[in-house]
Parts: C-alpha cells; structure tokens; sequence
C-alpha cells in the first residue's frame, strides 16, 4: 500500500481532493499536524464526497511522533528544491509520499535529512508551485504505475454501449 503525507495542511478542499484519491487508489493517507482546518469541515466534506468515510487515514500530533510510528518508512520528499525529478527514482509498493503545505512546503530542516529521496516535478518560468492535490495525484499515479498499477482496475467500460 502507497502512503500519502501531509505536512500541516492548511486548505481542506486540497485535503479532501487527495483523500479521495487516497480512497481510489487504496493509499494510507497520513496528517501530521496542525491542520489548517477541522477534520469535520464542510468544506473537506465536499471535496472528498462521500469518500471521506471509507478513507484508511491516521492524524499525528507533529512529524516527530509520524517518523517514531512509522520508522522503517522509505520516505519521498516533494519539493520545488529537489536535484532530481519525481520519475528518477523507484518508488516501492510500500514507500511514503510527503508534501508540504500549501503557503511554505517542506522545512529545509527536514528537506536536509532526505537529499536522496527528494524529488521534484518539473516546470516552466517561476511558478513557485502546482496545487497540492494535482501534485499528489501526479507522484502517486507514478508510483502506481511503476508498480504496474497493482490490483487496479485497468479497463473502463461504457455505461449505454460497447467498445
């Protein structure tokens, strides 16, 4: 199972877009506070749908208790800081993905102890970052798909008619 951390969220809507995708990819998503909101907000609500329920999701009070219960976590770093771009490394089925929240990312501080799993996605001119759940969908669908998208649906199929 992939894992999904979140680093001090701060916009629930990016909150509740990334647990339903948790939730469609069958991802651990974890929170390490604080939050920027309320777990029960509305506005989480919305964004997750009626996903929110069936979410696999743990809350920790800071990143030191997160990194003393999940100590054997191989953990990716997403930040605009990296050396290397998100699709250098091998992620495995079991790795941890980390992003930072919305308004500062990651701390250096942390940044420093993970140069190797540090990662970046690309882009052009100074933009100084993607939304937070468009760059959680684009690391973790690559994750999944260097893990050949394991035990996921791979074919639609048409609700009226056929292919």
């Amino acid at each position: 199972m992939l894992n999904i951390v979140l680093l001090e969220p701060e916009i629930p809507a990016n909150t509740g877009n990334i647990g339903r995708t948790c939730v469609a990819t069958r991802s651990r998503l974890h929170l390490i506070e604080p939050l920027g909101f309320q777990l029960d907000e509305k506005q989480i609500r919305r964004a997750g749908l009626d996903y929110w329920k069936d979410l696999d999701y743990v809350v920790y009070p800071n990143f030191e208790t997160f990194l003393k219960q999940n100590s054997d976590a191989k953990i990716y770093m997403a930040t605009t800081k990296a050396r290397q771009v998100y699709t250098e490394v091998s992620y495995e089925p079991d790795c941890y993905l980390m992003f930072g929240k919305e308004s500062a990312g990651i701390p250096e501080e942390i940044l420093m102890n993970y140069k190797d799993t540090s990662v970046r996605i690309p882009m052009f001119g100074e933009i100084r970052s993607l939304n937070l759940s468009n760059s959680v969908a684009i690391m973790l669908y690559e994750a999944l798909r260097q893990n050949e998208f394991d035990g996921m649906k791979l074919k639609g199929q048409l609700h009226r008619h056929t292919w």
